[in-house]
């Protein structure tokens, strides 16, 4: 392969849903993925998929699995100082969310780009992209790569998508020319574990206590994912199995529901930190998915915002290749830029409600919790959180 129309860098969830929709527009691109097939589909990830997500996996034949597997979910707990409150999702809003791990998405779209006979290159590293601004008819963008035999090569295309994640090195060259990168770090982060355990409930618990957030979720009917709040500065092996146990039942039991116990065979720390970039694009390199923005896990927006952003650069781009018309992409950072502040509103402010700040006092605690009680004991604070939790229409646009 010597030119392709599409240069999409990075296998997670914005590069290959972008090669997919791509595919069903009959656009060829080519993804290079710098990890294994292997790392890719077994590096552990949550994952709640909104009402927008699961209508594009039916809509574009990516599905079936997740109709099967996944958990999908009419209601949320949130619990305030062991007293629960359930936010009816379905009846406020019409939709449901899909409990369904980021990998498992991946595992699904690795399998249909296979199937459709799409160029995924694992274990293949891109060295440097250049000429990539300018008509691109006239002027293709130069892409130097190392495959996984350790052979360099090079090929050409019209547009490059950089979808490589958080530690994207092409988001820099958008920097280095004026952009910004505005950045928010918490002061608190999250202790995860799988445990071999039977579920608490069906639905997600949202616990906030005087100790702190516990977030008990779900993987399977054996298998169950459980988060505690703790310092950004702990390591797994700060918690003993005791000490988890403990502060599980502390912030999370409430009356008729006690987490279930098990072996815990996973531990990691989660560090909270949001980014947004601003533009997302230059010349004709764009940046999409944690490329691009990155949120903490509390409002569960960061896959979804990745999907949304493609939303928008797939008709783009297929305009642009197709018609010779690049208004939409001309627009990309103006029409995805909106939503993604308005993700990170939801997940700062839900996690300000949810989670005790480092030292505080009796008054921050019970300000906190009177400002989370004030939302769940309206209708429309209900209503509004509902609709934010389970995510605005995914953008449409013509092909």
């Amino acid at each position: 392969m010597n030119h392709v129309p599409v240069a999409i860098i990075g296998a997670g969830p914005a590069g290959l849903t972008l090669a997919h929709l791509l595919h069903l527009q009959g656009i060829e691109s080519v993804v290079f993925e710098s990890r294994s097939r292997q790392d890719v589909e077994e590096t552990v990830r949550a994952g709640i998929l909104e009402q927008g997500t699961l209508n594009l996996m039916r809509e574009t034949g990516v599905g079936e699995r997740m109709e099967r597997e996944a958990d999908h979910d009419e209601a949320i707990d949130i619990a305030i100082n062991n007293e629960n409150i359930r936010i009816p999702l379905t009846e406020l809003t019409g939709h449901k969310v899909a409990i369904y791990p980021q990998h498992e998405y991946l595992k699904d779209f690795i399998a249909k780009r296979i199937e459709d006979g799409g160029e995924l290159l694992f274990e293949t590293t891109v060295d440097s992209v250049e000429n990539f601004e300018g008509d691109a008819q006239e002027n293709k963008a130069t892409i130097t790569y190392t495959g996984v035999d350790g052979t360099t090569r090079q090929l050409t295309a019209d547009y490059v998508v950089a979808a490589d994640g958080s530690n994207s090195p092409y988001r820099k060259i958008i920097t280095d020319d004026g952009g910004i990168r505005a950045r928010h770090e918490y002061p608190y982060a999250w202790f995860g574990i799988l445990v071999e355990a039977p579920k608490t409930q069906k639905e997600l618990i949202y616990a906030t206590h005087p100790e702190g957030f516990a977030l008990i979720s779900t993987r399977t009917d054996t298998v169950q994912r459980y988060y505690l709040q703790c310092d950004p500065n702990d390591t797994p092996e700060m918690w003993s199995d005791d000490r988890i146990w403990e502060q599980l039942h502390l912030r999370a039991d409430s009356p008729g529901i006690t987490v279930s116990e098990g072996k815990i065979f996973d531990k990691a720390v989660l560090r909270f930190r949001s980014a947004v970039t601003e533009p997302m694009q230059k010349g004709r390199l764009f940046i999409a998915g944690d490329a691009a923005h990155t949120v903490p896990p509390t409002g569960a927006k960061g896959l979804n915002l990745a999907v949304a952003d493609v939303s928008v650069l797939a008709p783009g781009l297929t305009r642009a290749i197709k018609r010779n018309d690049t208004g939409l992409l001309d627009d990309y950072t103006r029409l995805t830029v909106p939503r993604i502040w308005k993700a990170q509103h939801f997940s700062y402010w839900m996690s300000s409600m949810l989670h005790a700040v480092p030292g505080e006092d009796h008054f921050a605690t019970q300000r906190r919790f009177a400002e989370l009680r004030s939302v769940l004991e309206s209708e429309a604070g209900q209503r509004y959180l509902a609709e934010q939790y389970v995510g605005r229409d995914l953008p449409r646009f013509d092909y």
